[in-house]
């Protein structure tokens, strides 16, 4: 409270004055500024309501052991994921005269916690469970008034519209659950003259705690992405938090999230990972599958940069880590293969398809399985360096030991140094208490992967080269060193002996990385490209479900460039899947998304290394363009769209998918231009 400033027993006596200029209504504005607004307002209610503020402690009543017990029942999800945290903040009060308070969201108390010499006081205002400490039944307090307010509230001494209750000084903090409705108040209560600054930001921090926690559990089996704008607040209380379902659709957001992305919680469930974020929900389930502690920078669709990481429920782990498993290298299902045990576990035997360039890739490396040699293998974006570097440790001795993967190029320059090598609790600010076992540490015994290893920054070149020469690794904020044991593979799709030529990789490290170095060919280059696909298709159709590629679709994926190789495939081939009807099991033109007719190469990439797509439009495709009405003079381009778009729901009877091919969009697209109408 913004008055707090004289001792508390000055202050109390000035409030009284004020209280009593309120009850005798001689109040005048100057003899209420000693008490806040929101108090007066709330002095306000209840004088509306009719409360006498002259009520005896013994006159308040607790409800029946039976209604308390409905009453846990029906709030048993807050009660199971609060009792911890409430037995841990009372840890932090014990001995100073003060009870812990949980209320449901009328204002009943459901549980209790305190110091049995206050308890006794507490307990003759029935400031106990089964006790209603609703405003409208207790008058002023912080339990009800942070109810009806909806905000954090201290409420001390004469404060209190009931003058039973004067001698407390309480402060609360409402809980909200993940769609931002009232579940409950957390309280600390204790005697007035004990009075703390800091209680109130002690109750505040530990409901946004339940609150997280609540969140967490109620979307367990969902994604969950935790973002903020500066990397250090990831992991705190003040991180957004989002949750998404399997598809990328927006389940739920809690208050940081809903603030920092600027919506309203009526457009939750309306939108999706693609409306918020620039990139492709499944490309971040893919990498957080891999490393779900690496930290991303995504940038908002408003054009702000935030850093994220995302939760990948462990029911649906299966499903997730086979994602990776296509955008690499060619990796069929085990039934497909030869030698091949599971998606998960490829060997290098799995990606020989019948492409000469990638058989050799392949045999030159199976000569070195199994002896300390680094592998580096070279290759543009999405052409499966990670799957080959995964079958190239399946196949060797370590098989049974972790696999570790890090990409250079994925993680902040400052946070890439704890990534790689750890550090222990307290390091830096922002650091877990606990410490964190870096990527080396975690691969010793097995093999280490360092995916766009020419990304690295210089200053971190020494201390990896260090480690590759004495195999010890010494964590951040240590001094012991630890020893590992790795394989080393790594992976770039830079040109290493210009960078070691312009000064950005140092020459002692190329020569220690690149003992054998393999080049996989773009897919492009491919000539394997319809055992590809037919890999691709099975592995990501439904089971038991037989789809065909048209003719036609073969034709113009033999001409296209593919600039995003085999990741770029798998994703065309996802919506073309996703786009069938359940009566269609041929994929043409129509099912085919419209961004791929208009796709530049990498930038990164010169344009003399890649063929540009080919100039095709829709309706050469045999994809049907929409035929519109003459447009209206004046009438804007997005007006005419609308136009054509309810034209063709009509004739379609309201089928989406269908009038998604009539137009030659996706049914996603049409779902987005829908939902500006």
């Amino acid at each position: 409270m913004s008055g707090l400033v004289l001792p508390m027993e000055a202050r109390d006596a000035q409030v009284r004055d004020a209280r009593r200029a309120f009850f005798e209504g001689t109040d005048k504005v100057d003899s209420l500024e000693v008490a806040t607004a929101g108090i007066v307002k709330s002095w306000q209610r209840c004088r509306q309501l009719g409360l006498d503020h002259d009520v005896r402690g013994g006159d308040l009543e607790c409800a029946a052991q039976a209604a308390l017990r409905e009453a846990h029942e029906r709030n048993a999800f807050l009660l199971s994921h609060s009792r911890g945290i409430l037995n841990h903040l009372y840890e932090q009060i014990r001995s100073t005269g003060s009870v812990v308070i949980l209320s449901d969201s009328t204002g009943m108390v459901l549980e209790s916690l305190g110091d049995p010499e206050f308890v006794d006081r507490a307990n003759r205002v029935a400031l106990r469970p089964g006790a209603s400490w609703a405003e409208t039944m207790r008058g002023t307090n912080a339990v009800g008034t942070a109810l009806v307010e909806q905000r954090p509230v201290e409420i001390v001494g004469s404060e209190h519209y009931f003058d039973c209750n004067s001698f407390l000084t309480c402060s609360a903090s409402p809980i909200f659950d993940a769609r931002g409705r009232l579940l409950g108040a957390l309280d600390i209560s204790g005697d007035f003259r004990a009075h703390q600054r800091h209680t109130l930001g002690l109750v505040r921090l530990t409901s946004q705690i339940m609150e997280k926690r609540l969140f967490e559990a109620e979307f367990a089996q969902e994604y969950l992405v935790f973002f903020h704008p500066r990397m250090e607040y990831v992991g705190t209380l003040q991180e957004g938090v989002l949750a998404f379902a399997p598809e990328g659709t927006l389940l739920a957001a809690n208050r940081a999230a809903v603030e920092a992305l600027g919506i309203s919680r009526a457009m939750i469930g309306q939108l999706d990972f693609s409306l918020l974020f620039e990139g492709e929900f499944g490309c971040f389930v893919d990498r957080a599958a891999r490393d779900p502690h690496t930290l991303s920078s995504l940038s908002l669709r408003q054009g702000e940069r935030v850093f994220a990481r995302m939760r990948v429920p462990t029911a649906r782990g299966s499903v997730v880590t086979a994602a990776p498993a296509i955008p690499a290298v060619n990796e069929a299902p085990a039934r497909r293969t030869r030698g091949c045990e599971t998606p998960e576990t490829p060997t290098l035997s799995c990606l020989d398809t019948g492409d000469s360039r990638l058989r050799a890739a392949v045999q030159r490396a199976s000569k070195v399985v199994g002896k300390d040699i680094p592998l580096l293998i070279l290759g543009e974006s999405g052409v499966g360096k990670e799957m080959f570097a995964k079958a190239f440790h399946h196949s060797g001795p370590r098989r049974d030991k972790p696999f570790v993967a890090l990409n250079c190029a994925a993680i902040p320059e400052n946070l890439i140094e704890s990534e790689l090598f750890g550090y222990v609790g307290g390091a830096f600010t922002g650091a877990r208490k606990e410490g964190y076992t870096g990527k080396i540490q975690q691969a010793s015994g097995g093999t280490l992967f360092l995916d766009e290893i020419g990304d690295m920054p210089l200053s971190l070149q020494a201390r990896l080269l260090r480690v590759l020469q004495e195999r010890i690794v010494v964590p951040l904020g240590g001094i012991k060193s630890v020893p590992v044991d790795i394989s080393l593979v790594c992976a770039t799709h830079r040109n290493l002996p210009e960078a070691v030529r312009s000064g950005a990789f140092r020459q002692d490290l190329y020569y220690r990385v690149n003992g054998l170095t393999v080049t996989l060919p773009s897919l492009r280059e491919r000539s394997d490209i319809r055992s590809l696909i037919d890999t691709i298709i099975e592995m990501e159709a439904e089971p038991g479900q037989l789809v065909l590629v048209s003719d036609e679709v073969h034709d113009f994926f033999a001409r296209y460039g593919w600039p995003g190789n085999i990741r770029q495939l798998q994703n065309v081939l996802r919506v073309a899947l996703a786009l069938l009807d359940p009566d269609e099991s041929e994929i043409t033109a129509a099912h085919l998304p419209e961004e791929l007719f208009a796709i530049e190469c990498d930038s990164d990439v010169s344009s003399e290394r890649f063929e540009q797509a080919p100039q095709m439009s829709p309706a050469a495709l045999g994809r049907p363009v929409s035929a519109s009405a003459p447009a209206a003079s004046g009438e804007s381009l997005e007006v005419i769209e609308l136009r054509a778009i309810e034209r063709v729901l009509a004739d379609c009877q309201g089928n989406v998918s269908a009038a998604a091919r009539r137009l030659g969009i996706s049914r996603n697209t049409l779902y987005r231009k829908l939902g500006r109408m």
